[in-house]
């Protein structure tokens, strides 16, 4: 005789693929509500179901599909929540060959064309079943002029019809299409579900998978049953055998996972060596960067969950070991060393996925993370400064040490009455004593060798409101931007306090070379009426004042070329004398 065919293998996804609403996993909403939905006849026309690769939206359609033209075993049956699996329906729909159950996948039929039989077969009356269901996969791939055909007929469909459309993206939906819908978002399984369903799956296979394999599986799948189907039929394969961790991890190109809390440990030690060192080790045994930069993200995720919710320790780790050890390192961390760690991992994952050499790029993260864990944080710097501020100031302005010879200039903070954490600067000379009045501050510029911020406090500064440590001013267009941080800045060096220098929107007096302008105008016009002065203009017609010189500057002025110019910038700050 001869050999009958062998059966041909199916995949786990296919083969363990959901008949009934009590076999899904992990979507109890949507299994309550489809449920009471057809026991109470309350069918919708159009249901959409969306969610991630892998979770169950196409099979809950054809579930749904089921569901309705279910006819039980005797051939008397109704719309059950509960589909026989025996009757001509049910057999005829699993098998995907039921006359007027149709399934489109609309990401390689996208077209109008394509929607218009939808359209002309909906008029007539299903062949054999009691409703006729149109199962659209992937309907966001549909163009937009096939929405708009398809859009009177989902508003108002026969009642013998019923519309079942699947997405990955329903952001990509246009509205009009929504508002037709009941829409059921389909959420990820939970690890420890799916984690457990898998097992099952195994246990059915006659397959011994271990329990640590399971959960590194489940994990890897993402919340996707399907996923995790597919990586469970490749170590089946693998294996031909027990499923251990070990072997999924070498599957998967994960690394040990303690070796991931070793390697954490290390950088936030600040241990680069040896953080390098164990880097070195996984990389030999196949774990990829991206996953270990991923696995220490991860990691950093769940302490963080764990320092401000205990509770969540069961999403931390899956094994009793990694509970304790998680929480060991969340007492020993900070929330902002932990969210510093994650803000640095987050952008190195960016980083090895566009590097040439993923290895080097990550090995740069780890250092990079090594060298600034054990920097204190803006808070603890904040606090260090306001406590020894007073220490600080007092060593600072008694006894500067003096530079020794060949050594390079030498640092200190700057203290900081208002407690704010200041760059570090070099050590200045003793403390000049406050200046009293607007006009003594913007000398102050000059006497230290600051020109161009003494013209610009001179020209361009209109004083609103002065007293030692705070200074207001209204800044005019030529003004730069950054004049207040600069004066501020140079005031609190000098000074040794910190000086807040402000801007006003308004008011505010006239600048500094406009008040002597107006003092020089004032004394032009009062001398133009003094009786000598106004003799010797009659005396000499066309004859002008010059300039208005006080005897004080008209007897210091040096002699030669210079003395009318240097006569002149005295002028416009001394008070004129006649």
């Amino acid at each position: 005789m001869p050999e009958a065919d062998p059966v041909p293998y199916r995949v786990l996804a296919r083969k363990y693929r959901p008949q009934s609403f009590s076999a899904l996993i992990g979507q109890d909403a949507l299994v309550r509500t489809l449920t009471n939905a057809i026991a109470t006849g309350r069918l919708a026309h159009a249901y959409l179901l969306t969610g991630v690769r892998g979770v169950g939206k196409t099979t809950s359609a054809r579930i749904v599909a089921r569901a309705l033209n279910c006819v039980g075993p005797d051939g008397t049956g109704g719309p059950t929540p509960e589909p026989c699996g025996v009757c001509e329906p049910c057999q005829a729909i699993a098998a995907d060959r039921h006359p007027d159950v149709v399934e489109m996948d609309a990401a390689s039929r996208t077209g109008v064309d394509d929607i218009r039989e939808i359209i002309d077969g909906v008029r007539y009356r299903p062949v054999q079943a009691r409703y006729k269901i149109y199962i659209i996969d992937e309907v966001h791939m549909l163009s937009r002029h096939a929405f708009n055909a398809l859009l009177k007929t989902l508003e108002e469909p026969p009642e013998h019809t019923k519309f079942l459309f699947a997405t990955t993206d329903v952001h990509k939906l246009p509205v009009t299409v929504l508002s037709r819908c009941q829409r059921f978002d389909l959420r990820r399984v939970e690890m420890a579900e799916l984690s457990t369903y898998l097992a099952d799956i195994a246990g059915r296979e006659s397959v011994a998978l271990e329990p640590a394999a399971a959960v590194l599986l489940a994990r890897a799948a993402d919340g996707s049953v399907r996923d995790g189907l597919s990586m469970l039929d490749q170590a089946i394969a693998l294996a031909q055998g027990p499923i251990t961790e070990a072997l999924v991890r070498d599957m998967l190109g994960l690394a040990d996972r303690a070796l991931v809390y070793d390697l954490f440990e290390a950088v936030m030690r600040g241990d680069t060596k040896a953080a390098l060192g164990i880097y070195d080790g996984m990389h030999a045994a196949g774990a990829q960067p991206l996953i270990v930069a991923q696995d220490l993200l991860e990691l950093v995720h769940g302490l963080t969950r764990l320092k401000v919710a205990p509770e969540a320790g069961d999403r931390v780790a899956a094994s009793e070991s990694e509970r304790a050890r998680g929480a060991g390192l969340a007492e020993k961390l900070s929330v902002p060393v932990l969210t510093r760690a994650w803000q640095i991992l987050l952008k190195g994952i960016a980083e090895v996925q566009q590097a040439p050499d993923g290895r080097a790029a990550l090995e740069m993260v780890l250092i990079r993370l090594g060298f600034v864990a054990d920097l204190p944080t803006p808070g603890d710097l904040v606090r260090h400064i306001a406590s020894s501020d007073g220490a600080a100031a007092a060593t600072s302005r008694a006894a500067p040490e003096p530079v020794g010879a060949g050594s390079g200039p030498r640092l200190a903070r700057v203290p900081d009455a208002g407690g704010a954490a200041r760059a570090l600067a070099p050590q200045a000379a003793p403390a000049l004593p406050d200046p009293r009045s607007f006009e003594e501050a913007v000398a102050l510029f000059k006497e230290r060798g600051e020109p161009l911020l003494h013209s610009q406090l001179t020209l361009n500064a209109r004083l609103v409101q002065f007293e030692p440590g705070r200074l207001e001013i209204r800044p005019t267009e030529q003004a730069p931007p950054d004049l207040a941080a600069r004066v501020g800045k140079r005031l609190t060096e000098w000074t040794g306090r910190r000086w807040l220098v402000s801007i006003a929107g308004s008011g505010g007096a006239q600048t500094l070379r406009e008040q002597t302008e107006e003092r020089a105008r004032s004394l032009r016009a009062e001398l133009e009426q003094h009786p000598l002065v106004r003799a010797v203009l009659d005396t000499f017609p066309g004859a002008e004042i010059e300039a208005v010189r006080s005897a004080t500057a008209e007897t210091a002025a040096p002699a030669g070329p210079d003395a009318d110019e240097t006569a002149d910038e005295d002028s416009l700050g001394e008070e004129s004398l006649f």
